[in-house]
């Protein structure tokens, strides 16, 4: 066991270093311009207030047309690389280097489906030990809520993940029943493979999508409908038109016009992963955490303890797994899997303002229609994965 831990630690020290080095690289790059200037403000006889002027002349003008194509092409690099946007006013010198994220493969089991028992109960184990600084300091750890990584709040401060809002929410949410997700299981897209990004990143520019741009209501529609048109060659239909408004609704839950470009992506991250990969492949991503708590659900649905439950319950935890963002703590049996009617303040309620059993009403046929243990896990991965992100956006709305 040691071994492999001192394995993983001298290859993530090795990326750490190999970031750092390139960006004294770059700095050196950038070294050259700046000498030259020096010295051609001394030709000139030219003192330190006359090149600050022209400096800040430089800035008024605004950037120049390579600038703004090495600015999108860099933007189009974080997307490839799944770094997302890089934070504002990044002091460097004071910060941790930020892991280099490296793409899943897909194995040739991949396909075949998992072995997943609803009897036998899985442990769960977090590490102990950071996983940024490596060091073990008990009780001020902060856990994630999906995988076994734990983290210091100020290591996630100097790796610049945790800015204003977001530390509030780790230290008030992480030891709860909300929980909170780490920067690797908050972005879905690093769920994608090489292969599976350059696809999605091939649809956005074909469509026209500027990457980490805000994205309205008619841009929502209007690329909805340009990748429908190019998939199927004939126009999207009216009914699939509306379903994807009430996405656009869902992924602004704060009604702001606009949905946030993260919340874009991961969406079209999750939406590509049930196109392309088979159910049991995706299957194969859940955690053993997420494997629990779908447990913990499945057995609080089955009253009647005889292994079925019905397809309006099924329905039901659907909704249930992105009750993350509670502000108020719901009255439940069951802690663990959120499983039970859904509260005034869920997201579910909020955009409608009706209660949960007028949302999904069951009919006849899903009231004799049952489902098993693995056909439940079928039928809810991909909201459990798209429940991952700590957003109060639903990037896969439930159907109704």
């Amino acid at each position: 066991m040691g071994v492999l831990m001192s394995r993983r630690q001298t290859v993530e020290r090795v990326q750490k270093v190999s970031l750092a080095v390139s960006a004294f690289k770059d700095g050196l790059r950038e070294q050259p311009s700046t000498r030259r200037r020096a010295e051609a403000g001394t030709a000139r006889q030219g003192t330190l207030e006359q090149e600050v002027q022209e400096g800040e002349e430089e800035a008024v003008a605004g950037p120049s047309q390579p600038e703004e194509s090495s600015a999108a092409k860099a933007a189009w690099e974080r997307l490839r690389d799944g770094r997302g946007v890089e934070p504002e006013e990044f002091d460097r010198a004071n910060r941790f280097t930020p892991p280099a994220f490296i793409r899943p493969k897909r194995e040739l089991h991949d396909d075949e489906p998992p072995d997943i028992s609803l009897e036998q109960r899985e442990q769960i184990l977090n590490d102990e030990m950071c996983e940024i600084c490596e060091v073990w300091t008990a009780e001020s750890l902060f856990p994630c809520r999906i995988c076994h990584r734990v983290y210091h709040d100020g290591c996630l401060r100097r790796m610049g993940y945790l800015q204003k809002d977001s530390a509030v929410e780790v230290t008030e949410t992480a030891h709860t029943e909300t929980g909170w997700s780490c920067y690797y299981c908050d972005n879905l897209n690093l769920l994608l493979t090489e292969e599976e990004m350059y696809s999605l990143m091939e649809t956005l520019k074909n469509c026209k999508i500027i990457p980490e741009s805000c994205l309205t209501l008619d841009d929502f529609l209007h690329y909805k409908h340009q990748v429908h048109k190019q998939q199927f060659e004939r126009t999207m239909p009216e009914a699939q038109e509306e379903q994807a408004a009430l996405q656009f609704n869902a992924l602004d839950p704060d009604k702001k016009g606009h949905i946030e470009w993260q919340d874009f992506l991961s969406h079209e991250s999750i939406q590509l992963l049930q196109k392309i990969r088979p159910q049991n492949a995706l299957l194969r991503l859940l955690t053993p955490k997420e494997r629990e708590r779908a447990r913990t659900a499945f057995l609080a649905l089955d009253q009647d303890n005889d292994g079925f439950i019905g397809e309006a319950e099924c329905r039901q935890a659907r909704h249930s797994w992105f009750r993350k963002h509670q502000k108020e703590m719901l009255s439940c049996n069951v802690s663990i899997s959120h499983v039970g009617p859904i509260s005034e303040g869920s997201p579910a309620s909020s955009r409608n303002g009706k209660s949960p059993e007028k949302i999904l009403p069951a009919t006849k046929q899903e009231e004799t229609r049952s489902i098993d243990w693995p056909g439940f896990l079928r039928e809810n991965v991909a909201y459990i994965l798209a429940a991952r992100p700590n957003s109060a956006a639903l990037h896969l709305q439930p159907l109704a």
